[in-house]
């Protein structure tokens, strides 16, 4: 399958998802969108793949908005008021509505800024492993702008409403450690041993029993916006669905037996 500004690689049951604008330190083109989009869709269909890994090539994860771009009024930043309205919904939209339907674990490994739209990606993945040299920062306001691809949403989501709001009014960014103290990043690692860490989780939650992973997030998600009568009755329904797989019965078996299980994803 071929991607363009994105590469796809299948290692074993994870698929390793790269964004490849390195010249433009991985800012979004038109075509990325569709790749990223495309490759979330090539993971969800593929039964082998159990996680998917996100990064970015060269030594930023992703610059977000193409400045120069910005600035010509061209692409995805050209038109009035509606017109613009219309690219968000259409354009840069597909990404966070695809994510939120994504089942499997995604796993952002930071390799180095995540700025704007970039902080944004990173916030819909499930788990963020960072470079010690990666940097977050919600830059919109700095060129005048709001968090238009859902930043507000999922930045709040991420590390609280009161740390949301004091990164997207002020535009600074936060270092990997700043980060790891507001569960911004869930583990730091040195550069050089990054991918190796976050294929480490990947390969982790790839051993557990692939139903009740996806029931498992999927449930977590939900019940964000469900009361609390409505967050029970989707875990019954969803505990009734893997009490009765065979990853299960498998799964006390080897409990029991003391060994590591066999999962088939059934």
């Amino acid at each position: 399958m071929d991607f363009t500004d994105l590469q796809y690689e299948k290692r074993g049951q994870v698929a390793l998802i790269t964004l490849d604008r390195p010249e433009s330190r991985n800012a979004y083109s038109e075509a990325m969108v569709d790749s990223l989009v495309a490759a979330i869709d090539a993971a969800a269909e593929d039964a082998d793949i159990r996680c998917a890994v996100l990064t970015g090539a060269g030594k930023a994860f992703c610059a977000g908005g193409d400045l120069k771009k910005m600035q010509q009024d061209s692409g995805m930043f050209s038109g009035g008021p509606a017109e613009l309205r219309g690219r968000y919904l259409t354009g840069i939209h597909k990404i966070p509505r695809r994510i939120a339907r994504f089942e499997k674990p995604l796993i952002a490994a930071v390799n180095g800024p995540a700025m704007g739209a970039g902080l944004d990606l990173a916030c819909m993945c499930d788990v963020r492993v960072a470079s010690e040299r990666a940097k977050f920062g919600s830059a919109f306001i700095n060129v005048g702008l709001v968090p238009g691809d859902g930043g507000a949403y999922f930045l709040t989501r991420a590390v609280g409403l009161s740390r949301a709001l004091e990164m997207m009014l002020t535009g600074r960014a936060v270092d990997a450690q700043e980060a790891l103290s507001m569960a911004l990043a869930h583990e730091l690692a040195a550069p050089e041993a990054l991918m190796d860490v976050a294929m480490a989780r990947a390969e982790a939650l790839c051993a557990k029993a692939p139903v009740a992973l996806r029931l498992a997030k999927r449930a977590t998600y939900l019940a964000i916006h469900s009361e609390l009568n409505a967050a029970l009755d989707l875990a019954a329904t969803y505990q009734g669905i893997a009490q009765n797989t065979e990853d299960h019965v498998e799964a006390l078996a080897a409990l029991l037996e003391k060994r590591a299980p066999a999962f088939k994803g059934s």
